[in-house]
């Protein structure tokens, strides 16, 4: 199950499981990038971690489907990502589904380890779902 929550501050307490925050979504020329900050409040380093993720458009249909690769997330030690969607307005994205895992590796690591109790959070217009 996916869990969606208010963001916290980066002062907060971090969740004991694997928290994905939608932290900026900046407008350049021809293409919009998205920075995601990565917590793995688990006990276990995760050697890679890649989402099958989904970009609606303000209408809703899919402007984009593609993977992310968050890469290596160590235990305990938040992590920020960027993705650049060209072709794509930031404006123009109404919400980000993350719509499961691709990959998830890592020694010692439970099956579902990257999804079961995930929490997203988004500190943009743009919604963040799973």
């Amino acid at each position: 199950m996916l869990v969606v929550s208010p963001a916290y501050a980066a002062s907060d307490e971090a969740p004991a499981g694997l928290s994905i925050e939608l932290s900026s979504a900046e407008e350049l020329p021809g293409t919009c990038r998205m920075s995601f900050l990565i917590r793995n409040g688990s006990a276990l380093d995760i050697d890679q971690a890649v989402y099958e993720t989904v970009l609606f458009s303000r209408e809703g249909q899919v402007a984009l489907m593609t993977l992310l690769d968050l890469k290596d997330l160590p235990a305990g030690r938040p992590r920020v990502r960027q993705f650049q969607f060209d072709g794509l307005e930031c404006a123009e994205i109404g919400s980000v589904l993350i719509n499961g895992a691709h990959a998830c590796e890592g020694e010692g690591l439970a099956v579902g380890a990257c999804i079961d109790g995930l929490e997203l959070t988004t500190r943009t217009d743009v919604e963040l779902l799973g």
